[in-house]
């Protein structure tokens, strides 16, 4: 999955906010949770040695918030890395050069939503009177 693609799908699929935070990184895209503000999605360019790659090309990545336990066996795959300036225990870092499947990035990117995603409270049914 390439950048725009990735931008119009979430613009498309949630009810997200979007924003350039950084005048120093202006291709530096955020998106989030309109009612919390809670980031789920970060779309950078960097060079890929920031990386650990060859070369000092841009490369489009994103970074979404994943569980820990499946960062692990994530980041032995092509295309996964250490999150890049984010924590590293609960964030990964994704290449958009189409060594990731799409279904791949759809799923992760659906997971850092929910686990973003506002709390709901639950009502306490033992302190109730009916």
């Amino acid at each position: 999955m390439k950048r725009s693609e990735l931008e119009s799908f979430i613009m498309e699929t949630y009810d997200a906010d979007e924003g350039y935070p950084w005048r120093k990184y202006p291709n530096y895209q955020v998106f989030r949770h309109w009612n919390n503000q809670k980031w789920f999605a970060l779309i950078m360019d960097i060079p890929k040695n920031k990386l650990g790659l060859q070369g000092e090309e841009l490369l489009d990545v994103v970074n979404f918030k994943c569980d820990p336990i499946l960062i692990g066996s994530l980041r032995e795959a092509p295309g996964f890395f250490p999150a890049y300036h984010m924590n590293k225990s609960n964030w990964i870092t994704v290449a958009l050069d189409g060594s990731v499947s799409d279904d791949k990035i759809k799923m992760l990117l659906d997971m850092s939503y929910q686990a973003t995603a506002p709390k709901t409270k639950k009502r306490n049914v033992d302190n109730v009177n009916f």
